[in-house]
């Protein structure tokens, strides 16, 4: 079993940045991807980057990367630096681990956290 607990979030003004933090417990064999998503009000979870447990490995949602980073300074903590934040960045942040290589589908992770709210005011 993994136990992912996210932790960063809050309210910050248009410009702004914030810098999640997702902590991993568990087996780590039971994963080779940390992801975060973001689901906005009323939309569905998008996937937001992606990293690999074992390498250095990223990959980003096209349009964020620039903006977002996601990294990790061991296999049981990852971060994702958001920068250049817009109201249109609101959205509760998860984080997720999976066990394909490169995924992008919600569908490919089985652990979840609780997620942590990010609100970006104008």
């Amino acid at each position: 079993q993994v136990q992912l607990v996210e932790s960063g979030g809050g309210l910050v003004q248009t410009g702004g940045s914030l810098r999640l933090t997702c902590a991993v417990s568990g087996s780590l064999f039971s994963f080779t991807t940390i992801a975060w998503f973001s689901q906005a009000p009323g939309k569905q979870r998008e996937f937001v980057a992606g990293i690999s447990r074992s390498s250095v490995g990223t990959y980003y949602e096209g349009s964020l990367k620039g903006r977002f980073t996601i990294s990790k300074n061991n296999a049981r903590t990852v971060y994702l630096q958001m920068s250049s934040l817009k109201p249109e960045d609101t959205a509760v942040y998860y984080c997720a681990a999976g066990s394909r290589l490169g995924g992008r589908s919600e569908n490919l992770f089985d652990y979840w956290g609780q997620g942590t709210q990010v609100t970006v005011s104008s």
